[in-house]
């Protein structure tokens, strides 16, 4: 890029900011304005990248320091969030991966198993982390697959990620495949949680979790199936990795038995991933351990764990150079960002724009209610979607009395996916090396598609399988 053109696109975003603000100050209020400018221009600095992309992730803090749009420690308190706890504790488990050899012998082994098919690599990576999604939260799985995908690239001779044609589709079938993968149970992620606490305000009383896995189980399946042919239809330079299974079952063999640190990695992996799995068996005895202080404890445990070589399992030095410092301001700074946009006030305005439309229940008003949860979704996260789209559908379906379930479970399928901007969990692979602008490229007619697959789904629930607006215990 020409510094003339990294001008132009520098103070481009600036323009947008103060051009949004002159005309949606009347309809959003100035501080709403004020926050959807800063969404637009750091939009249009994520595409165009003038500076790095962590950079533009720390844009809300600066923006709120000058504009002062809403209290700052509720923007800062993102960038130390659970989210941002469990991104450090899991890294810091696989840090000693690669001194100890386990991250080759696990790249190795999902090489042989998979294969050096990049269809078959798309397929495993899009279903695996739709599977494990359902059950975990989506920035975990993200976390955990990513660097093992990029240890795999490694491991076949790919070194530079952003240059690594291979990259793109595997990535891109783990950032896709965590955000779908949500929608599966409501432990897919905090945006689940946050709609189902609605409904129960709402209706007094509590939601089974077995209700929302039997009307969205279909629509998953669908989903998946849809997201996994389109992938595969995607244009790919490669079409598999270099070296046959042989090879990569070879390489595997000449590792030979594990290690003790391997073991001991391996052991500190397995034991997070299960006390994340089943945090409910001691949540009521140890109530402030969620999974990312389950991680940050077993990540901290390496420093203290003596090596083979005598050393310890992991130093700070290690730790320091090896963490993913930009990873984890790009993730924050999009939390932030939702945070600007919902305190403000402007996500309330536009809330009561859209229920200020003249819907009727009908097939505009899915529509209307996808594509609107979707925007929302896609340029902050799916827990702010939630947060603003929920109180909506119990508005508007209170006013023309209309039943809210069938509503409601269509706007959790709207917000559970993501694929345009590196925000939310898809600012994993980008840190590690996925090129920003090719997720957009990539992720346009994937949403497109998306929304389509909900309003078709939803519609047709709506009126040919009643159970789909009914709960049990709602009925008299």
């Amino acid at each position: 890029m020409t510094l003339k053109r990294r001008f132009i696109y520098i103070l481009a975003g600036p323009v947008i900011f103060a051009l949004t603000v002159l005309l949606l100050s009347n309809a959003l209020t100035m501080r709403g304005a004020q926050a959807v400018g800063v969404a637009f221009w750091l939009i249009f600095w994520w595409i165009t990248r003038p500076v790095h992309i962590t950079i533009t992730g720390i844009m809300p803090v600066v923006a709120n320091a000058v504009f002062n749009i809403v209290p700052m420690a509720s923007v800062t308190a993102q960038y130390a969030s659970d989210s941002i706890i469990l991104i450090f504790g899991s890294t810091l488990i696989c840090l000693p991966w690669k001194a100890c050899g386990l991250d080759r012998r696990v790249a190795l082994k999902a090489l042989s198993l998979i294969g050096p098919s990049m269809k078959s690599q798309i397929t495993v990576w899009l279903l695996a982390s739709i599977a494990l999604s359902m059950a975990l939260p989506n920035v975990m799985v993200c976390a955990l697959f990513t660097p093992i995908a990029i240890a795999m690239l490694s491991a076949a001779g790919y070194d530079d990620i952003p240059t690594c044609a291979p990259a793109v589709p595997i990535l891109l079938a783990i950032g896709w495949g965590v955000s779908l993968g949500g929608a599966g149970t409501p432990l897919g992620g905090a945006m689940n949680l946050v709609a189902i606490s609605y409904l129960e305000e709402l209706t007094g009383h509590e939601f089974m979790y077995i209700d929302w896995v039997i009307r969205i189980a279909p629509y998953l399946i669908i989903a998946a199936l849809v997201l996994l042919g389109s992938m595969l239809l995607m244009p790919m330079k490669v079409k598999k990795l270099d070296g046959t299974r042989e090879y990569f079952n070879n390489s595997y063999r000449e590792l030979g038995p594990m290690k003790r640190d391997e073991k001991i990695c391996s052991i500190l992996f397995l034991v997070a991933m299960l006390a994340a799995f089943t945090r409910p068996l001691y949540a009521d005895i140890l109530p402030a351990l969620a999974p990312a202080y389950v991680y940050l404890t077993l990540g901290c445990l390496c420093f203290f764990i003596v090596a083979a070589d005598k050393g310890f399992l992991l130093t700070w030095d290690t730790a320091q150079n090896g963490m993913m410092w930009g990873m984890m301001i790009l993730f924050a700074g999009g939390m932030a960002l939702g945070k600007l946009i919902n305190d403000s006030g402007a996500t309330a305005r536009i809330a009561d724009i859209v229920s200020g439309l003249a819907l009727d229940g009908g097939l505009l008003t899915i529509v209307i209610l996808v594509v609107f949860t979707r925007i929302i979704s896609e340029v902050t996260n799916g827990t702010t979607a939630a947060a603003v789209s929920i109180p909506i559908v119990f508005g508007f379906t209170s006013e023309l009395g209309l039943n809210p379930i069938p509503y409601w479970f269509i706007t959790t399928l709207a917000y559970n996916a993501e694929f345009l901007l590196p925000l939310s969990v898809r600012a994993i692979p980008v840190a590690y090396g996925l090129d920003a602008n090719k997720m957009l490229k990539a992720g346009t007619p994937m949403t497109i598609i998306s929304m389509v697959v909900v309003i078709i789904f939803g519609y047709l629930a709506m009126q040919f399988w009643p159970a789909f607006g009914e709960l049990s215990y709602l009925v008299n």
